[in-house]
């Protein structure tokens, strides 16, 4: 029974060092830092936000970046309805086939499809970007450490570029990209959506978003895994004060005849 406590405490004790220790990690990280819905063992998405980063997608990345492992049934998951989230896939054409004749053929999107890539394959890509492979964004905000806050960061870090600092054809100048010269261009300006809810569009705006809708198609189920991480701490700190009255209670009449 004392080993059961004893080991309990030590994985409390465990939990609490890795979560303190993420948290200074992340503070010594020279990015623009943002309070993140998501951040923290209660973290949640901003649904709100996450549909309006959708919009940023569509309407800006997604000339160039693909999201090869969104289906357009997962939209449902940030707060759209079932038919606007029909609608949206019907917007898009999918290939499909074979038919009868053995021929491939182009259809209206549908709910179970997966969103298409804007190229037809990574040769195609790279010719229409310089050599350059543009990156699917389905999981972009964990290849790096503290993804969210490198990519704001990055997407917000545009600046003309001082004085003696060259710059080779085509590259731009961006504060935290590695170098400060990245070979994306500029991709967001003030108002350049037009967001359905009404909400000011600054670049600061849509980066928070498209950055909120990012981690959502990165990490999907991150609310359903802090609901379980938040009941197995429930469960073990149950478990340790029963632990520890059922100890007292075992020990208490040897306790008493050795009194």
């Amino acid at each position: 029974m004392r080993n059961l406590f004893t080991k309990i405490a030590l994985g409390l004790a465990f939990v609490f060092t890795s979560l303190t220790g993420a948290m200074a990690a992340g503070d010594s990280v020279d990015l623009r830092q943002q309070n993140w819905s998501f951040n923290g063992v209660f973290g949640k998405y901003d649904r709100a936000s996450a549909q309006r980063g959708f919009q940023v997608y569509r309407e800006v990345c997604s000339a160039c970046h693909g999201l090869k492992y969104v289906a357009f049934r997962n939209l449902t998951e940030i707060g759209f309805p079932e038919n606007m989230a029909k609608a949206i896939a019907a917007e898009y054409t999918v290939e499909d086939g074979p038919d009868d004749f053995g021929d491939m053929f182009e259809r209206p999107g549908k709910l179970s499809d997966y969103l298409p890539s804007p190229f037809a394959n990574e040769n195609a890509a790279r010719a229409s970007n310089g050599g350059a492979l543009p990156p699917d964004l389905s999981l972009i905000t964990k290849a790096r450490p503290h993804g969210p806050d490198y990519l704001y960061s990055i997407l917000t870090g545009y600046k003309d570029a001082p004085a003696g600092f060259e710059l080779a054809s085509g590259m731009s100048y961006n504060t935290y990209f590695k170098g400060q010269a990245i070979a994306m261009p500029v991709p967001l300006f003030d108002e350049q959506v037009e967001y359905m809810d009404g909400t000011q569009a600054s670049v600061e705006q849509m980066s928070q978003d498209l950055v909120m809708f990012l981690q959502w198609t990165a990490e999907p189920k991150l609310e359903e895994r802090h609901e379980a991480g938040f009941k197995v701490m429930t469960f073990l700190i149950l478990l340790t004060g029963l632990t520890y009255l059922v100890n007292k209670r075992v020990w208490a009449p040897i306790k008493d005849k050795k009194d």
